[in-house]
């Protein structure tokens, strides 16, 4: 057979080993309490849902729709930025609806990046913002991102010696898995780097509503210039719990927005019309069901990390996300991420995705996923604690 250079250049799937686990697990019938993938649990609400039902008995929307989105979704949408951020967007040349977020930055590296162009990610980082990069026929670098780091002056480091320069610098904040939280002080810096740079900005706004403690996520484009230099993508997954919908929009640079435009219009023919007509529901209808969603995972964030610190697991609550990033504790750290992560769900029945899995630099950690109600999750502690326990037992005699 042919060598498919694209596919050699993607890693093994690290996360495949540990769901093999899970899947073993449950032919057993053993009940594990999944962290794993952030994969909302929440129902959708149910006006959207009524709005979906409508529009789908309706003959007129099961053809193909416009790859862009419908017009009155682009204006929802540009409603939308105006209401939360102030910032008002072009719903003709500024906004393009995309079949969810992993879809629309996979398109637009395809479009805009040229064999060889030199990338900026994050390291750890969801792994599309690198990987639609490596489809595109790019090269990554890697800029390290921890708590406690100035990310922002990693960037600079990494940047002043690399030449040729970089042409595309791709962010996601709320982030994702590390759960780092940033203002709008630092989108204005980012904004000047990426002009005095010549780099193209991608912001990832998937977790826009998810902030906890009074902690209220900027969107990149609240920066001014913004949308000189970048776009902006925002899901609908999380704030409205519409994952497998796979609904989502890009705003933001008219270039870029029509870069992506033309390549959608020879790949797919737009989400199915319904969805897009419940979309415009879910921006423009009554948005106490994102602040019901937004305190379900802070009171799910809080009985988790309040339990991870009474059993002995240190952990500093996240600002922002739905996620727990958690280094491995001390006892354990030698393992790595993968066999830890192994290690839980055999003795634990308690499943966590290891760190490794979104970049080199995570390999100390694992990520909890807010997908388990309180109940399980205080179930999952106890599990934890009876282990933690047991080892810190047989530290102390020996």
């Amino acid at each position: 057979m042919h060598e498919f250079q694209r596919i050699t250049r993607l890693p093994p799937y690290v996360f495949a080993v540990v769901d093999e686990l899970k899947l073993a697990a449950r032919r057993k019938g053993e009940d594990i309490i999944d962290f794993g993938m952030g994969n909302p649990d929440l129902a959708t609400p149910p006006h959207i849902i009524e709005k979906l039902v409508e529009a789908a008995s309706n003959p007129r929307n099961h053809r193909y729709s416009a790859s862009r989105g419908i017009t009155k979704l682009r204006a929802a949408i540009a409603s939308w930025y105006g209401r939360r951020y102030g910032v008002e967007v072009d719903p003709e040349r500024e906004a393009i609806v995309t079949i969810g977020v992993k879809e629309g930055i996979s398109h637009l590296a395809l479009a805009i990046t040229n064999p060889g162009d030199l990338v900026m990610v994050p390291s750890p980082t969801y792994p599309i913002h690198t990987y639609a990069m490596v489809l595109a026929n790019g090269n990554v670098i890697h800029v390290p991102l921890s708590k406690g780091d100035d990310f922002f002056e990693n960037m600079v480091n990494v940047i002043r010696p690399i030449w040729p320069r970089p042409k595309i610098l791709t962010l996601s904040f709320p982030h994702n898995p590390t759960t780092v939280c940033v203002d709008i002080e630092f989108f204005k810096k980012v904004v000047a780097f990426a002009k005095e740079y010549d780099l193209i900005v991608i912001h990832d706004f998937a977790y826009a509503d998810l902030g906890f403690d009074g902690y209220m996520p900027p969107s990149f484009l609240q920066a001014p210039g913004a949308k000189d230099v970048g776009v902006e993508f925002f899901s609908l997954s999380k704030s409205y719990s519409m994952a497998g919908w796979r609904i989502g929009f890009c705003v933001g640079n008219p270039q870029l927005v029509d870069a992506l435009r033309k390549i959608k219009s020879y790949l797919d023919y737009g989400a199915f019309q319904p969805i897009q007509i419940a979309s415009i529901i879910a921006l423009n209808g009554p948005q106490e069901c994102v602040e019901e969603i937004r305190q379900t995972y802070e009171r799910r964030r809080d009985v988790l990390c309040d339990g991870l610190n009474r059993i002995g697991w240190p952990i500093e609550k996240p600002k922002g996300t739905m996620f727990v990033w958690s280094e491995i504790p001390e006892p354990y750290r030698e393992m790595g991420s993968i066999e830890f992560s192994k290690f839980l769900i055999r003795e634990t029945q308690v499943a966590v995705s290891p760190g490794i899995g979104f970049g080199g630099l995570g390999d100390g950690h694992v990520r909890f996923a807010l997908v388990e109600n309180e109940h399980r999750t205080r179930q999952a502690l106890r599990s934890l604690r009876a282990v933690f326990h047991e080892k810190t037992q047989k530290r102390a005699a020996s």
